[in-house]
């Protein structure tokens, strides 16, 4: 080994790093990518503004996990974190990151707004520029702000400025999809590369097909919020009388409910070897969402089993309609029921294995091989 490669090795060795991550309160696309992160560097801490550690089971406690100042509020306004958002800009950076050499920001919003000193390299992984600030303002306006419009539509402004300065901070930036990185130059002005999601399948997964007995039922694994469409797919299922299953958490979970009818059914978060119990046999996930890419489409093909989702976002990354599932072009009651009843017509004929190497794109290895070379690169370039 000469002694430049020495020096080198030396200087890996030598690599102080940090993750930080948004939040860890359940788990999702972003925690699954996360975990992924933390395995490459397992002596990382990991920084969050909040940590909810029942709800994120063992893997976060087999981690060394740092909390920002507001852990230390009252429980009941941790349980309502949405109204701590106007503290959120300033919990992220008051974390002291001063001794590491690499930070890496798992961030949906607010972790790519970290403070590092000088010679710190921090690259920040864009799961989204933040939605209700951006492109989804009028919708989260009228959906979900009910009284101080004025006051929330100064604080979004606020937001708009503070997210734009806080995505100038990181020396690099990765996109999950090429429709994160389109929004990322529009709102950020910044060009970002592109490393898809990973996606690790069970071994056991792709054998558990027709296990469950009686009807298969159509699928879907989410947040439940308002942007996810939960409650046209609900309102289609309903109307055509079809067995769904809803797997999530979230604050409009009674809504939801409330709007079902017999042949749906709810269940909360599930550990990993159930989820795929669920996917392996689902008839088809339902995925009727604009989402920047959407990491449980990939987990339904890598198990065989097609989608029916909307024609947007990150999924058209991932869905050649009518190859590895069927896609609508508006998320309507109308428009969702005719994409069903195409799929139901074409159902028989949705090959597993084409499916299942589409997923193979989106790979673990790859994710691993795409971070990996973003950061030597901008490592040996600092």
């Amino acid at each position: 080994m000469s002694q430049s490669e020495e020096s080198q090795t030396n200087k890996k060795k030598a690599l102080r790093v940090a993750i930080v991550h948004d939040f860890l309160l359940y788990p999702g696309g972003a925690e699954r990518v996360l975990e992924v992160l933390s395995d490459l560097y397992p002596d990382a801490p990991i920084y969050t503004l909040l940590h909810d550690e029942r709800k994120m089971g063992l893997w976060s406690q087999r981690r060394t996990v740092k909390t920002s100042f507001l852990q230390k509020w009252p429980q009941f306004l941790r349980k309502r974190h949405r109204f701590l958002l106007p503290f959120y800009a300033s919990a992220i950076e008051s974390f002291d990151l001063r001794e590491f050499d690499l930070v890496i920001s798992s961030s949906g919003a607010w972790s790519k707004g970290l403070v590092t000193r000088l010679h710190s390299r921090h690259i920040a992984y864009i799961h989204s520029p933040m939605r209700y600030a951006w492109d989804e303002n009028e919708h989260y306006m009228k959906r979900v702000v009910k009284r101080n419009p004025f006051f929330v539509r100064q604080l979004l402004s606020y937001l708009r400025v503070w997210d734009y300065q806080a995505a100038q901070r990181p020396d690099v930036l990765i996109a999950n999809s090429l429709y994160s990185a389109e929004r990322i130059e529009k709102y950020y002005r910044r060009e970002s590369q592109v490393v898809y999601p990973p996606v690790e399948v069970l071994p056991s997964a792709l054998d558990q097909r027709e296990i469950l007995s009686g009807e298969k039922s159509f699928l879907m694994i989410s947040r439940l919020v308002p942007y996810k469409n939960i409650l046209v797919a609900i309102d289609v299922c309903n109307k055509l009388r079809l067995p769904l299953t809803i797997i999530g958490e979230g604050p409009q979970k009674q809504e939801l409910i409330d709007r079902s009818g017999e042949t749906i059914t709810f269940t909360s978060w599930v550990d990993e070897e159930e989820k795929w119990r669920y996917i392996a046999n689902a008839r088809a996930l339902l995925f009727p969402v604009e989402d920047d890419f959407g990491i449980v489409a990939v987990e339904a093909l890598a198990a065989g089993v097609p989608i029916v989702g909307l024609e947007a976002g990150g999924l058209v990354e991932i869905v050649i309609d009518g190859k590895h599932g069927i896609v609508f072009a508006q998320p309507t009651v109308e428009v969702m029921a005719d994409g069903i009843r195409r799929f139901i017509e074409r159902e028989a004929f949705f090959d597993p294995e084409v499916l299942k190497e589409r997923a193979s794109l989106f790979s673990r290895a790859h994710f691993e091989l795409g971070m990996k070379r973003s950061i030597d690169v901008m490592m040996n370039n600092g």
